[in-house]
């Protein structure tokens, strides 16, 4: 039995399928992926955005591909890429055809949405034949015209019974390997329609509030809708579709993961809201910390609170913590040990330092054994 019970999150089964070289569902890691917002034609930018994801931790990165022009780039930006590319494929079934040639990993399209049936086998046999996944992705906001005059609105059901239809015809021909979501920029109605599907196949599930707007707000969003549903046991893969960078779009991904204790990477803050007690400049403190420790992957904790009334009793229960003192001086404590003081001039630069000495220890004590020659 857990030690924690009320920790324990029940993932929902499903079968796994591979975008590229990354597992999604089963077993595997929920992932986060991001899309680039760059140009597709200018290869340049568009990498060089691919590596800031990169950095940031993105497993999955989704390229637009809207014209012929950006088919041709796509083949050099699969190539620079150290992650799997998704083509993101909208109506021409041609564009489908050339992005699982150029090496895309994954062709997020709807399938009905492309014309005939004769197309939509092509594109399945591109899939096929260049070892692509395919993501069907189903949006409130262009749900096909039929489904809204029976419906009369976006709605739970509408949304699935969009996907189910997709999935139909993709298994019609004897394909498998694909993935769905069915996103709105409703919560309530993006977690309604997927906690329907979770019930009705046995695929692989991409998480997502659609549209959710700017940095603060949109997070917001993401956090409610995506969380609940991962919290169910729902989910394999999440986008957080912000009005921001994509690599701040990973980020977000992976605080929401780390939250739950899904998936941890990097350092988790622990930090409290400051007050008038606050032996120094809380807010500020832990804004320069964020942004000096992005680096660090090794998954650890942090806590940085103001004053001594919960100050010592977090830091137990973290790696390392700071708590506030009179005087400029502050308490330091390692392992939820006290073991130090710091004066607030040297406060985080030093931080910094035992931050990345205690990642550096743990990826020591966690690498494997080297043979004794």
């Amino acid at each position: 039995m857990s030690v924690r019970p009320w920790r324990d999150i029940a993932r929902r089964p499903c079968r796994q399928i591979m975008v590229g070289n990354v597992p999604v569902g089963g077993d595997a890691p929920v992932t986060v992926q991001t899309m680039t917002n760059t140009p597709t034609t200018d290869v340049k930018a568009t990498v060089d955005q691919i590596r800031r994801c990169e950095e940031a931790g993105v497993d999955i990165i989704r390229v637009s591909v809207p014209d012929v022009e950006s088919s041709t780039a796509l083949k050099q930006i699969v190539r620079a890429s150290r992650v799997p590319i998704v083509a993101d494929i909208h109506f021409h079934y041609k564009r489908a055809l050339e992005a699982a040639d150029a090496g895309a990993a994954c062709l997020r399209i709807n399938p009905g949405n492309i014309g005939s049936a004769d197309r939509v086998r092509e594109v399945v046999n591109a899939a096929k034949a260049n070892g692509c996944a395919i993501r069907i992705g189903v949006n409130a906001g262009s749900l096909e015209k039929d489904l809204l005059e029976k419906y009369g609105e976006p709605c739970p059901e509408a949304l699935v019974e969009s996907a189910l239809d997709h999935i139909k015809l993709l298994q019609d021909h004897d394909f498998h390997d694909y993935k769905v979501a069915v996103k709105a920029s409703d919560v309530f109605l993006a977690v309604a329609a997927y906690q329907q599907l979770a019930e009705a196949v046995d695929c692989p599930l991409h998480l997502g509030i659609t549209e959710a707007g700017g940095f603060v707000g949109g997070t917001v969003k993401s956090a409610i809708g995506i969380g609940s549903l991962l919290w169910f046991g729902i989910g394999d893969t999440i986008r957080v579709s912000l009005s921001a960078e994509p690599e701040d779009e990973v980020r977000v991904g992976f605080e929401i993961l780390k939250a739950l204790g899904i998936r941890n990477r990097g350092v988790r803050v622990v930090s409290c809201p400051s007050c008038a007690r606050q032996g120094f400049d809380v807010i500020r403190t832990v804004q320069a910390l964020e942004e000096r420790l992005q680096h660090i992957r090794t998954p650890m904790s942090l806590s940085v609170l103001g004053c001594v009334v919960n100050g010592p009793g977090e830091a137990r229960e973290t790696d390392i913590g700071l708590t506030g003192g009179g005087n400029g001086k502050h308490m330091v404590y390692l392992s939820g040990v006290t073991d130090h003081t710091v004066e607030s001039a040297d406060m985080l630069d030093h931080i910094v330092k035992l931050v990345e000495a205690k990642a550096a220890e743990i990826e020591a004590s966690s690498a494997p054994a080297v043979a004794a020659e």
